[in-house]
């Protein structure tokens, strides 16, 4: 959605720490699972322990999400990319331009919710149902979100049945590819996340794996969603057992179309916070200071399903994944495909990394880093975090490649 749009909660005291539901002790349960998530997808345990966690992460350059469009409902969601999907693939009959028109202008329920079984836990849970029309920030800001964690972007045409394919609509594509798919939910089952499950979700997968995640960025029934790639944490030790942290976070900010080379526009929020160690130094609680700003929930992208098929009921089912994935495959270099790592891959990924590992150590040459001006969301951005987080050399590695 656009950076007006964002809605994030910025309490007005300068200080005191904010009483709660979201700070506090970290759920037993949602710690156990962040845990076993890490485990499944990095192969290493998710670390607890504050001394041992990287104070500032960055993934490499080459890796930075691309700004892309979110596809508003209003306007109309990814109807275009669809025709151009129809006209390679199905005659010009419009199946999946026409699958794309209701879905926009459905009454749009919990995702993957039938009502019949638990609303499942994650990113699609948090959309409520019941609206009389479709709200204005009703869009594909997921979808977006998903394909540039998961995907580099596209840099060259593609021509498939005589018809070609655009950067532009390759994004296009990939955005509905991943409007319904599966993601990881990486933490927030209160009102906003609690901060202590924040740092260590961040500062694991950002600060040692390099990997974006997402971050569902606004508290209550608002659905906006950003990909985070960078972070600096500034920390003030208070006691043995407790720190207090200012960290600014940085973002990569959607488009108001989607162009061929998306410009790259990010952001910054800053959180402000106390965390709790026990005896033996793991972060075990944290609290919220009152010049901070929160977010709903943090997830990651998993690989997509097919539209249509378990797992991606809601999906398109008139768009081929494997034929999307291709064209996009063909639009990058082979360089940067080699050095994509992502978590869950498929099982085409795990071949072409098995391929490139002669090549694992070659990396794409990492551009320069442009001035980046230094505001946060909401102006609170403190002036010693000012800079662009800084790069830490990550730890775990997940074991896949790019599609």
């Amino acid at each position: 959605m656009s950076s007006a749009a964002l809605s994030l909660l910025l309490l007005t005291a300068a200080a005191g720490q904010v009483d709660n539901n979201s700070s506090g002790t970290m759920k037993p349960d949602e710690l156990k699972y962040q845990q076993q998530v890490f485990k499944q997808w990095w192969e290493q345990d998710l670390v607890l322990k504050f001394a041992d966690l990287p104070a500032d992460g960055k993934t490499p350059d080459f890796r930075i999400p691309y700004s892309g469009h979110d596809y508003p409902d209003k306007s109309g969601g990814t109807i275009a990319a669809m025709r151009k999907y129809d006209a390679a693939f199905h005659g010009g009959r419009p199946m999946a331009a026409d699958y794309e028109r209701k879905d926009v202008g459905a009454h749009r329920g919990r995702f993957g919710y039938s009502g019949d079984e638990p609303p499942r836990r994650g990113l699609f849970g948090r959309i409520l149902a019941g609206r009389d029309r479709t709200p204005g920030w009703y869009g594909h800001c997921n979808g977006w979100t998903a394909a540039a964690i998961r995907h580099a972007e596209p840099e060259q045409n593609v021509t498939r049945n005589g018809v070609v394919f655009t950067p532009a609509d390759i994004k296009g594509m990939l955005a509905e590819m991943y409007m319904y798919s599966p993601t990881e939910f990486l933490g927030g089952e209160d009102a906003a996340i609690n901060p202590a499950l924040l740092h260590i979700v961040l500062t694991n997968w950002i600060g040692r794996g390099e990997h974006p995640v997402g971050m569902e960025s606004a508290l209550g029934e608002v659905v906006i969603n950003y990909p985070i790639y960078a972070y600096k944490a500034t920390i003030t030790k208070i006691s043995d057992r407790q720190s207090e942290v200012k960290m600014m976070c940085r973002y990569t900010l959607n488009t108001p179309q989607e162009y061929q080379k998306g410009p790259k526009q990010t952001q910054l929020i800053y959180f402000h916070y106390t965390l709790d160690m026990d005896k033996d130094g793991n972060i075990v609680a944290g609290r919220y200071y009152g010049d901070t700003q929160m977010v709903d929930m943090l997830w990651t992208a998993l690989k997509p399903v097919q539209g249509g098929q378990k797992g991606n009921e809601r999906g398109n089912p008139h768009m081929d994944i494997k034929e999307v994935l291709a064209i996009w495959r063909e639009s990058v270099s082979e360089k940067t495909r080699k050095a994509w790592l992502n978590v869950d891959p498929t099982d085409e990924d795990r071949v072409v990394l098995d391929e490139a590992k002669p090549d694992a150590e070659e990396k794409p040459k990492e551009e320069a880093k442009p001035a980046e001006a230094a505001t946060s969301a909401a102006g609170t951005t403190p002036a010693a975090a000012a800079e662009t987080p800084a790069a830490t050399p990550a730890t775990p590695t997940p074991a896949g490649s790019e599609e």
